[in-house]
């Protein structure tokens, strides 16, 4: 088992969650979902073999949704990365830190908006810096709304509608917790 935290640890409907999705990810995409004691990471699978790891945080489920946002937005080659190759700074950003962090965020957080709703829980926009400078997120949370606005208008890339397509059939065959309240980390 790849889980560096045990399930018991998990929020409620992760179990089921991960249960529904990891098989197709696994069989198609060579990719699992990890619950990571920490923060999130994706790793590529090894030249040795293995799996790709989405590996979401603190057994956190909405954090499995965020995860396998980026995942979908991901080209095959950023897949090949760690990380898929992107810098991350860690909560605590400056003013500076935060802008180009939210640009790399709003097409993310747009189809981890459909994926909540799929999920019927509630999704919040995270500007995932609490102990940084203090920043207006108004103009973040218009581009987002936006973004989400397009792609249910427009339909969701490709692998990203697949998981939406999934997670409904999840959600609706499991009780997955509809609209808990969870923390806003990603």
């Amino acid at each position: 088992m790849l889980h560096k935290l045990p399930p018991e640890n998990w929020e409620q409907g992760v179990a089921e969650l991960l249960a529904g999705l990891n098989p197709w990810l696994e069989s198609h995409w060579n990719t699992t979902l990890v619950a990571a004691q920490s923060e999130p990471l994706y790793l590529p699978a090894s030249k040795e073999g293995g799996f790709h790891q989405i590996q979401f945080a603190h057994g956190y489920f909405n954090s499995v949704l965020h995860e396998l946002a980026h995942w979908c937005v991901a080209g095959e080659a950023r897949r090949l990365k760690p990380d898929y190759g992107y810098w991350y700074e860690p909560d605590g950003r400056t003013a500076e830190q935060q802008k180009l962090f939210e640009q790399v965020e709003i097409k993310p957080q747009a189809i981890e908006w459909h994926f909540t709703n799929a999920c019927n829980r509630t999704f919040n926009i995270s500007a995932d810096n609490l102990t940084g400078e203090p920043v207006d997120v108004t103009n973040f949370t218009k581009a987002v709304t936006k973004q989400m606005q397009k792609y249910q208008e427009q339909g969701l890339p490709a692998r990203a509608a697949e998981i939406f397509k999934r997670l409904t059939f999840v959600s609706s065959s499991v009780q997955l917790q509809p609209n808990a309240q969870v923390s806003n980390h990603p």
